[in-house]
């Protein structure tokens, strides 16, 4: 259970940004650095690092910028998925949790990490724009829960099933928004058009 509330705590992060997580799990392990990292263990951990900073000064200050929150919300809804499964093995395999259930944690994790983007996406185009304050408190919660992921899974794993509530919760909000303008925009419609009879 311990490994289960981990590893929702790390794809929570992978919800948010995508080097930013797989950046600091992997300074988190000192001299192993991302060895137990699927992909990542692959490559030279120099080449892992130089390009894990690069783009999370990148996400960093890109997300600061109206044109850079564009930019970053495609790139993150394509591959949120794919780093939130990533982290969530991760954390798992170094939780010890059975093998039986790590493909099934990768999932749920993979769909945690795609929610969190879609809500975020949602209010993006709702408010036209995620202010800095929000984006601020995205950075620092991004690390927070990773570190929460090895500290204090309980308490990383519950963060990340509140964030998820929330935007459950939320995405509701938005949605009725995006309906009332619907309906807005075609009432608007037919009143013209009745003028236009007039």
């Amino acid at each position: 259970m311990i490994g289960i509330l981990a590893a929702l705590s790390a794809s929570a992060a992978a919800g948010m940004r995508l080097a930013l997580p797989l950046l600091v799990i992997g300074l988190l392990q000192n001299e192993q650095l991302w060895y137990d990292v699927p992909l990542l263990s692959r490559i030279q951990p120099p080449v892992v690092l130089g390009f894990l900073t690069s783009w999370s000064l990148f996400e960093i200050f890109a997300s600061k910028k109206l044109l850079g929150q564009r930019i970053l919300q495609i790139i993150q809804i394509i591959l949120s998925p794919f780093v939130g499964a990533i982290m969530g093995i991760t954390v798992a395999k170094m939780t010890g949790v059975p093998m039986q259930l790590i493909w099934i944690i990768g999932i749920v994790s993979s769909l945690l990490a795609l929610v969190l983007q879609l809500v975020k996406v949602g209010w993006f185009y709702r408010l036209r724009g995620i202010p800095i304050w929000v984006v601020l408190t995205e950075d620092a919660l991004c690390v927070f829960l990773v570190i929460l992921a090895f500290k204090a899974p309980k308490s990383g794993g519950l963060m990340a099933l509140i964030l998820l509530w929330l935007a459950i919760r939320s995405s509701t909000q938005w949605y009725q928004w995006y309906k009332g303008k619907d309906r807005f925009g075609k009432q608007s419609k037919i009143s013209r058009q009745e003028q236009e009879l007039d």
